[in-house]
């Protein structure tokens, strides 16, 4: 089982998911790192880490590739490509990736969150995504496969997620900490 004082959660401080993770992280003492941009609306600022411009030019990608490989249109709005940089510290930090929202008969996950999971599919990071909506974690193996129980497995992760958080997806966070260190 880990120690949770040498476990760094990496997220991003925003509202819904990511402050769950965040909390609950502090509740079983983990050490906490959220990546955030001047500007950027967050809850947790505990840990907050912010990028500079040359920081997050590091993490550039492109918006076109990114609707592409999402199925879906992205705003090409300078706020939208910083979070996507930000999203891409979190990922690249951290060697197993947590998620909630919920996975699209596409495969990929809906929203801003999506770019997370896809990121962490192209950098070969364990990924499991808890999909509200199915009451379930996932994880991706070339598909998405159920889980079942789910731990946190290496002391460096990223916790992120749906804005729109559900009492279930709250649970589904609590309960992977809970298995994970306790």
């Amino acid at each position: 089982m880990l120690n949770p004082t040498e476990c760094i959660l990496y997220s991003g401080g925003a509202a819904g998911a990511e402050a769950c993770f965040g909390e609950t992280a502090e509740k079983f003492g983990l050490q906490e790192v959220n990546f955030s941009f001047e500007g950027h609306q967050i809850e947790r600022v505990r840990g907050l880490r912010i990028l500079t411009s040359e920081e997050l030019s590091l993490k550039d990608v492109s918006l076109s590739y990114v609707s592409k490989l999402m199925n879906r249109q992205y705003t090409s709005a300078p706020l939208f490509r910083k979070v996507l940089q930000s999203i891409c510290w979190q990922v690249s930090s951290a060697h197993e990736v947590f998620v909630v929202g919920e996975i699209m008969p596409d495969d990929t996950v809906k929203g801003g969150t999506g770019w997370g999971a896809e990121f962490s599919k192209i950098c070969n990071k364990r990924l499991l995504v808890f999909d509200q909506k199915k009451d379930a974690w996932f994880r991706w193996e070339s598909r998405w496969v159920e889980a079942g129980e789910v731990t946190i497995a290496d002391r460096l992760f990223t916790g992120t997620g749906t804005r729109f958080l559900e009492p279930k997806g709250k649970k589904a966070v609590e309960n992977l900490f809970k298995k994970s260190f306790s």
